[in-house]
């Protein structure tokens, strides 16, 4: 980048008056609270146990995605174990969760159910710690808890195989991040003249455009968004996932921050984006809310039956939605029991109609839930 050359919105002269064109965010705008009240009203109708099932699965899905997009692949069960620890809601037996697990379930819970609490540096250095509680980034030492330092030169958003990247995105510079945060921070703490959706949509461009760490910098960004859209919500439980959504349109996610951060301080297009993502969040949201009330009412169902420890699991798992058909040798692999014990488990649930066989055949049987 020569010197001098404008390529990023944080190098305009008036960085950062963010502009927008309200009337063109009408309709969105519009279509998100529909949307929000279509959702909050089903809720409203059940009851509180169900909420609780609604918001845990909303923020499994949303640590789950939130690391997925970053190519982390977290174990789901232990995703579900931390959260329902600290949530106090009851799923059964708990699955041993490791620290890294903990660490991003810690920064969701943090910024969605302490949303009215003001966003400091503090607070992010915090969320920044516990996403790399070991300070490594996969084998890369980084600084933990603290604004990058640039020592390796330029914090830049790149792909490509190495003499072949090609540089999407290049950060201010890190003598210039404590004044930076400083504006953001005060911002973000501050009463603005915007609405609360388009302030959320703002706090996440800003965050991401700053991308003060050495890394984890998409999943704090995302985890900012969050807090101001609990805030917009007026509720520190969430019923959907904008980082699940992000997930399924990260082609576009990427590209429409990378148009932005290359354009103008009118950020029209990434809010009109940003609130139809989050529009397809809420509406998917009510297919998780079918999964949970569609649990419940087959738990009422089958409540006067004796189940062991190992049934009750694996028909869990298949109301979670279990991956490819379940089969005796897969029941006994997930039980951690011996075949012939799998068999008889199954056997029973066939004889009592709560399993069924599988349609079709193959070189072994498949079984799945009779309704």
């Amino acid at each position: 980048m020569t010197s001098g050359e404008q390529l990023y919105i944080w190098q305009a002269d008036d960085w950062p008056r963010w502009r927008y064109d309200l009337a063109a965010l009408a309709g969105p705008l519009t279509e998100v609270s529909r949307a929000q009240g279509v959702l909050l009203g089903r809720l409203a109708d059940v009851g509180l146990a169900l909420r609780d099932q609604a918001s845990l699965a909303a923020l499994t899905e949303d640590v789950v995605k939130t690391s997925e997009i970053e190519g982390e692949v977290l174990n789901v069960e232990s995703v579900r174990s931390s959260i329902a620890r600290r949530l106090g809601v009851d799923i059964g037996a708990l699955l041993p969760v490791d620290r890294h697990v903990d660490g991003v379930v810690e920064m969701v819970l943090d910024a969605t159910s302490r949303s009215t609490e003001p966003l400091t540096a503090e607070r992010l250095f915090g969320w920044h710690a516990a996403l790399f509680p070991t300070g490594y980034s996969g084998m890369s030492r980084i600084n933990t808890g603290q604004w990058r330092d640039d020592g390796d030169g330029p914090m830049q958003v790149v792909s490509g195989p190495f003499g072949r990247r090609k540089v999407h995105y290049q950060a201010p510079p890190a003598d210039a991040l404590p004044a930076e945060t400083a504006k953001f921070l005060s911002w973000a703490n501050s009463e603005t003249a915007e609405s609360a959706l388009v302030k959320a949509g703002l706090a996440h461009l800003w965050f991401v455009t700053l991308h003060p760490f050495d890394d984890g910098n998409g999943r704090i960004a995302r985890a900012v968004g969050d807090l101001f859209l609990a805030r917009a919500d007026g509720s520190p439980q969430r019923f959907y996932s904008l980082s699940a959504q992000i997930q399924r349109e990260r082609r576009d996610y990427y590209a429409v921050l990378e148009r932005t951060q290359k354009g103008t301080l009118d950020v029209t297009d990434w809010l009109a984006w940003f609130l139809a993502t989050l529009g397809r969040a809420i509406v998917s949201a009510q297919a998780t809310l079918d999964t949970v009330l569609a649990k419940a009412r087959f738990w009422q169902r089958w409540a006067g039956i004796p189940l062991n420890e190992r049934q009750a699991k694996l028909l869990g798992r298949l109301l979670d939605g279990l991956d490819g058909k379940l089969t005796s040798s897969k029941w006994a692999r997930i039980a951690k029991c011996s075949p012939d014990t799998a068999l008889r488990d199954i056997t029973a649930l066939l004889e009592l109609g709560v399993l069924k066989k599988s349609p079709g055949g193959g070189r072994s049987t498949g079984y799945e839930l009779a309704d």
